[in-house]
């Protein structure tokens, strides 16, 4: 039986990987463009938080920076899509590998770095806050704001002409919006918010390491596929979207840590994150089928 401890841990990490769900949503699913940058951008954020702790300054000053380094990381692999005309998987391929030593290079040429002697945005939350709830209210609050800002956003103007692009490229250039534009704001955005999960994770976990990226893209992924089919129905509700994007990357998260207590090992991990896609996209497609049948079955017996 998984313990409380564990169930807790669980759903405080499960909230930082939705921020990551909900940037990989905004490409993947708004912009519909295939975003690769993730793996590296995650990583962006988590060095630069990370540097700024252990520097003494201010963490959420720390987070902004994580925000903006990912924002960058994405704007480049938009330029390249964009002005250089390189297919949008290998333009987030050449990015992810290009600042694999740029965040070295934040991290001062080290692979790890370790925060257990700086201030982190959860340690003064501690302070605050009695210790076994004070993580789970630093998620909650950040995701909440997160889940507001993208809500928002995406309502403006300059949201449905985000939207429109990712849904017909040539009637938003018809309509006088430059595509470009859009989809560099997109990638910038959406990478922006994936570092801002990357400068959460260093402060959380109390380390950043070089490492911490690989696999990131598939997570968000499965996150935002499983809040679609479990928890999402059919609606197309902005709104119902983004908390399913949410509450899914929440239930990835308990989904492996039931795994791990089953006695799997931590090895086996990225496995059971494909297995746990391969299933969700299935449960999709045979969701669908199943709603076709039934209204060719309704259309007989009218």
């Amino acid at each position: 039986m998984i313990t409380i401890d564990a169930l807790t841990g669980s759903i405080e990490l499960g909230m930082i990987y939705a921020i990551l769900a909900l940037g990989v949503f905004l490409s993947f699913r708004t912009l519909n463009t295939p975003d690769l940058t993730v793996d590296g951008s995650i990583v962006t954020g988590a060095a630069a938080s990370a540097m700024l702790c252990t520097l003494n300054v201010h963490p959420l000053i720390g987070l902004a920076a994580a925000f903006v380094g990912g924002a960058c990381a994405g704007a480049i692999t938009a330029l390249l899509n964009t002005k250089l005309k390189i297919q949008p998987l290998l333009a987030g391929i050449l990015v992810m590998l290009g600042v694999y030593s740029i965040n070295l290079r934040i991290m001062g040429g080290k692979a790890n770095l370790p925060l257990t002697r700086s201030e982190t945005i959860y340690t003064q939350a501690e302070e605050i806050l009695p210790p076994e709830w004070s993580s789970l209210a630093v998620g909650v609050f950040v995701l909440a704001i997160v889940i507001a800002a993208f809500f928002f956003f995406l309502k403006t103007r300059l949201g449905f002409a985000l939207r429109a692009t990712g849904d017909n490229e040539d009637m938003v250039r018809a309509a006088g919006i430059s595509s470009d534009n859009m989809k560099l704001l997109g990638l910038s955005v959406s990478n922006g918010f994936v570092g801002l999960a990357g400068g959460l994770l260093a402060q959380y976990q109390g380390y950043s390491d070089i490492g911490m990226g690989v696999g990131m893209v598939v997570i968000g992924l499965a996150s935002v596929i499983i809040g679609e089919v479990v928890f999402l129905f059919g609606s197309r509700n902005l709104l119902r979207r983004l908390i399913a994007v949410a509450l899914g990357a929440v239930l990835y998260r308990l989904v492996l840590a039931i795994a791990l207590n089953l006695g799997m090992q931590a090895t086996d991990m990225k496995l059971v994150s494909a297995i746990i896609v391969i299933i969700a996209l299935s449960l999709g497609v045979l969701g669908e089928s199943f709603s076709l049948q039934k209204k060719k079955k309704g259309a007989k017996n009218a």
